[in-house]
C-alpha cells in the first residue's frame, strides 16, 4: 500500500470496523463511535483521499479502497471483524467482502447502491450535471481536481452485477433511510440479493446513522448481538 491510513481506535472487545461515505471522514460516525466502544473494539478509518489519509498515487477506485482496507486489517493483525460502510463505505464494504469473506464476520450496509443508476433518478441527474461541469474546470485547481475524482466515483462506481451478491454468507443487514438517496427499489435489490439478509429502513434521509444515531444504533447493535448470543 502507497498511502498510511489515517484512523481512530476506541474500546476493546472484537473489531468493529467504520467505513465512511463520498467525501467524508471517520468523523461522520462520531455517535457509533461512542455507543459501539463500551462493549467493541471501534475503528473508524478514513479513506485514502479522504479525512487525513493521503491520496496517495494508485487509482482512485472502489476495488482500490477495498484493497486499502485489506491491507490495513492486516498491518493492525486483524484476521476477521464486523464491518459497516455508510454510501461509499457501503459500497467498499460490499466490494471487500465479495473479495475477501472470510475476513468479514457480520456485514452492514447503509445506504449503499451496486451501481450509479440505484441513486434516485432527479438526484443521479444533477450529480452528472455536476462532474460535467466540474470536469471542463478540474485541470486549474488541486480542489477541483478532488472534487472532480470524487464525484467520478459517484458517476461510475461501482459496477456490481446483483447476481453475485448470493456468494455473500456472512449474515449481512441492509439498512437505508425511508427517504435515501438510494431508491427503496435498490436498496430492497440488494437485500434480495443476499441470502437470509436482514432489511431495515429507518425513517430519514441519507445520513441516518448521523441524524438518527439512536434508532440505527440500536438496530445495529440488535443485528451483531444475534451472532453473539
Amino acid at each position: 500500500m502507497d498511502i498510511k491510513m489515517h484512523y481512530i481506535e476506541r474500546g476493546s472487545g472484537y473489531p468493529l470496523i467504520l467505513l465512511h461515505g463520498n467525501g467524508g471522514s471517520h468523523k461522520y460516525f462520531y455517535r457509533q463511535i461512542k455507543y459501539f466502544s463500551t462493549e467493541r473494539r471501534v475503528i473508524a478509518v478514513d479513506t485514502r483521499g479522504h479525512g487525513r489519509t493521503p491520496r496517495g498515487e494508485s487509482p482512485f477506485t472502489i476495488d482500490r479502497f477495498a484493497e486499502d482496507l485489506k491491507c490495513f486489517m492486516e498491518e493492525k493483525l486483524i484476521e476477521q471483524a464486523d464491518i459497516l460502510g455508510f454510501s461509499d463505505g457501503g459500497n467498499i464494504a460490499i466490494t471487500f467482502a465479495l473479495k475477501y469473506p472470510a475476513k468479514v464476520r457480520r456485514l452492514i450496509i447503509d445506504g449503499a447502491n451496486l451501481y450509479p443508476e440505484g441513486i434516485r433518478k432527479s438526484s443521479l441527474a444533477l450529480i452528472r450535471a455536476r462532474y460535467r461541469v466540474i470536469s471542463r474546470v478540474a485541470e486549474r485547481s488541486k480542489k477541483k481536481i478532488k472534487q472532480k475524482e470524487l464525484l467520478e466515483l459517484i458517476v461510475q462506481e461501482p459496477q456490481i452485477e446483483p447476481e453475485v451478491l448470493s456468494r455473500l454468507n456472512m449474515p449481512v443487514l441492509v439498512i437505508a433511510g425511508t427517504r435515501d438517496l438510494i431508491s427503496r427499489e435498490h436498496t430492497e435489490l440488494i437485500a434480495g440479493s443476499i441470502p437470509g439478509s436482514k432489511l431495515v429502513f429507518i425513517k430519514g434521509g441519507h445520513g441516518i446513522a448521523a441524524v438518527k444515531a439512536g434508532k440505527f444504533n440500536r438496530e445495529v447493535d440488535k443485528f451483531l448481538k444475534e451472532g453473539e448470543m
